[in-house]
């Protein structure tokens, strides 16, 4: 999957696909072909970390 340049567009379409999916980050990831760590270090940079018991990206 080719995430858009913008974070706050891409971390959006992930948490939509998070909640609408059913599945979690690891699993999301996993069949797109994203690194899981890319993506989590991409989002704290603009203030995002991954919560697990919500299954979401949330502002820190």
């Amino acid at each position: 999957m080719d995430l858009p340049n913008d974070n706050f567009i891409a971390l959006s379409i992930i948490n939509t696909k998070l909640r609408n999916g059913g599945i979690t980050l690891s699993e999301f990831c996993l069949s797109e072909g994203l690194d899981i760590e890319d993506l989590l270090k991409r989002f704290e940079s603009v203030g995002y970390l991954y919560c697990e018991n919500e299954n979401a990206f949330k502002p820190q």
